[in-house]
């Protein structure tokens, strides 16, 4: 449809044929278009009474004019004077401003809702504490800090709070980082050439919310100045009753070189601990991805692996997408044990949490592939480096199931960003491509040969 403008000045066309030039030129041409949609036009008189007197004597001629342009459809036509003109735009530009709101790009992984999280007796009490934070933010357990082991799922309630606030409260500014994320940002702040506006950007960025979500706090240890600069922002939030949920490998009493301020500030909300899950809990988190994701496979597979993967459940659900993806390369579309039980004689190293290192994972590429330690955790983009480099880190993060942050920090210093991508490369590329499954395996083999 052509835009407001260009309808009324073909309507004028067409209403100037039809009354007299007085009366057109006293009461129709003064007037101003406004806005159209499919169902209302909105028209401005130049005042109280010269509305009064077009709804009156010309609204009936102003609706058969746009009917004639448009083969007989029907509309709305609203007349304001210049008051309620003022009330329009207002009104308009805020359902505008919260409608964009609604319709900004959730930052939150939209897979982690409450939802999709399992409750079992290892976290039922962290995710009570979870959902209350999201349903009442800034009222109760402020701060909430939420600690556990890795691949637990304190990432995923994080963005289960943020995707349901989001959703619930769409009018309410929520920030999520991680506090590297948090520390990159505070550092550029510093550097860049207009430093007092830049800090107050970042200032604002995460001072200025409704609710601010921070994972990885254990990282901020040893950073003195990012301490600072963190504790002013949470102190004024929790002051003006801003909800803060931070998530932390270990409890705040553990990590080291935090400040005791700081520390005493984090343990005067909630703090709760996610434990390992119990074999039922295993089970069901099994069939809950397999939903999800349709890894299909028989009910003995999934109480198979329930059985033999205690650690995490992040290890639980590779275990699941590792068994399936033997049965389809075998061009079944349910697991069966027979693939059980070769996924877990090709990968059973063991024990890795107590028998590997990172390095010796780098290492142990590194003569895989010929290169060198320095340039696989150095600067270097060629493919002869760049590949072995996103093997070493998938198997970092698969056998060690090391959070993306401390990965990064064993290449160089790298984003967090720049692993997943590397890691979510080769996760994909081992659905189809038999070339990568055959060099994880034989890299694992050599961790068993050893």
């Amino acid at each position: 449809m052509e835009n407001v403008e260009e309808v009324w000045a073909k309507i004028k066309e067409k209403l100037e044929l039809r009354i007299t030039s007085v009366s057109y030129s006293l009461w129709i041409n003064p007037i101003k278009p406004l806005s159209m949609t499919d169902e209302e036009l909105v028209l401005v008189a130049q005042s109280t009474s010269a509305k009064n007197q077009i709804l009156r004597n010309f609204l009936d001629r102003i609706l058969e004019c746009f009917g004639e342009l448009t083969e007989g459809k029907t509309i709305k036509i609203t007349v304001l004077d210049p008051n309620e003109e003022i009330e329009y735009l207002e009104k308009n530009m805020k359902n505008t401003k919260e409608k964009e709101k609604t319709e900004e790009k959730s930052p939150f992984l939209e897979k982690f809702t409450f939802d999709n999280f399992v409750v079992g007796k290892s976290n039922q009490f962290v995710y009570a504490a979870a959902r209350t934070v999201a349903e009442h933010p800034g009222e109760r357990y402020n701060p909430l800090f939420i600690y556990g082991g890795v691949g637990l799922g304190k990432t995923h309630l994080l963005h289960a709070i943020g995707n349901y606030i989001h959703e619930s409260y769409p009018t309410l500014k929520v920030e999520y980082a991680t506090i590297r994320q948090f520390t990159n940002d505070y550092v550029n702040s510093l550097m860049s050439s207009s430093k007092t506006k830049s800090l107050l950007d970042f200032r604002g960025k995460y001072g200025n919310v409704d609710v601010l979500l921070v994972d990885d706090i254990q990282f901020i240890s040893n950073k003195k100045e990012t301490q600072e600069e963190f504790f002013h922002i949470f102190n004024d939030l929790i002051m003006n009753n801003k909800q803060v949920i931070i998530c932390s490998d270990r409890p705040p009493k553990e990590i080291e070189t935090l400040e005791e301020r700081l520390r005493s500030r984090f343990v005067s909300g909630l703090i709760h601990d996610i434990q390992s899950p119990d074999i039922e809990t295993r089970l069901a988190i099994l069939r809950k991805k397999s939903q999800l994701e349709k890894y299909y496979a028989e009910e003995e597979v999934l109480n198979y692996i329930a059985e033999r993967v205690d650690t995490n459940i992040r290890e639980l659900e590779g275990k699941l997408r590792e068994v399936y993806f033997l049965a389809t390369l075998s061009g079944k579309k349910v697991a069966t044990m027979e693939e059980a039980r070769e996924s877990f004689s090709n990968s059973e190293v063991v024990d890795t949490k107590e028998t590997l290192t990172p390095e010796m994972i780098i290492n142990t590429v590194c003569d895989y592939f010929n290169v060198s330690y320095k340039d696989i955790v150095g600067k270097k983009k060629t493919k002869e480096i760049v590949e072995p480099r996103m093997y070493a880190i998938y198997l970092i993060y698969d056998l060690l199931g090391l959070p993306l942050d401390n990965i990064g920090e064993l290449f160089g210093g790298r984003d967090h960003t720049t692993i997943m991508h590397s890691r979510n490369k080769i996760t994909e590329e081992l659905k189809s491509n038999k070339k990568t499954k055959t060099i994880i395996d034989e890299i694992k083999n050599q961790f068993k040969n050893d």
